[in-house]
């Protein structure tokens, strides 16, 4: 934020693009020669406005409205970066390195600190883009693949639910065990098998699974194997068939 003219010419210059001392006179690029006991009380009035001035107009990011900007912006550029690469499927490991590096930013500026104890959680999610195989499954045939994967969260029962759709709709649901307010241990417990065909799940499929952002649109998750979950509000109603 720029400073108020009045502000202007008391604010510190560099050596390099201010003054030049010579003896006890400080010649400034103008050619003017000012006493050095001038110069003395000039720089400590200086520094006083330099105080002043920072608690009388904080940068623009300290500010609520500031960190919203941030915060939309930093999203706006991740959802930017991951839009051409088909959920994942087709990025490369340059472009998840870059993915990876844009959520860091926005995982810095989550507003939910306590995303476990935040009703913001709840819902159907849609899953954006993700770096996990099993998922992607990239080396089948294009018309093999679920068009769209969701994921269910509800806090109060402790539950979730993973879902593809066409073309086998298969399911699974699962409970959660809370290790803290952000992460949640994964225990799968019935796969349905284009959606109706019920399988126990071994007790292999287990995990761990770290929220690391949430609002109202976007979440953000990682899993215990390094996995990354990028995720879109789809319906914040929705409530797993218990």
């Amino acid at each position: 934020m720029a400073l108020p003219s009045c502000l202007k010419t008391t604010v510190p210059m560099s050596p390099t693009t201010g003054f030049n001392l010579s003896g006890s006179l400080m010649k400034s690029d103008s050619g003017f020669a000012v006493p050095t006991k001038l110069q003395s009380i000039r720089k400590g009035d200086r520094e006083r406005l330099r105080i002043q001035a920072v608690f009388s107009f904080p940068p623009a990011f300290l500010t609520r409205n500031g960190r919203t900007e941030k915060q939309k912006q930093l999203k706006q550029d991740l959802l930017e970066a991951i839009a051409p690469l088909e959920r994942g499927a087709t990025a490369s490991p340059d472009d998840q390195l870059r993915i990876d590096q844009l959520a860091r930013k926005v995982e810095a500026v989550n507003p939910t600190k306590q995303p476990l104890k935040s009703d913001l959680v709840n819902g159907k999610w849609e899953l954006i883009y993700t770096t996990s195989a099993s998922i992607l499954q990239a080396k089948k045939p294009r018309f093999l693949r679920s068009i769209t994967n969701y994921q269910s969260i509800n806090v109060d029962t402790l539950k979730v639910q993973n879902m593809e759709t066409w073309p086998f709709y298969n399911s699974v649901t699962g409970d959660l065990t809370p290790l803290n307010t952000k992460k949640v241990a994964v225990k799968l417990q019935v796969f349905k098998i284009l959606g109706f065909i019920p399988v126990k799940a071994p007790d292999s499929a287990r995990g761990e699974l770290e929220i690391t952002y949430v609002d109202e649109e976007l979440r953000l998750s990682r899993g215990d194997k390094g996995n990354l979950f990028i995720l879109k509000m789809f319906d914040p109603t929705y409530r797993i068939p218990l």
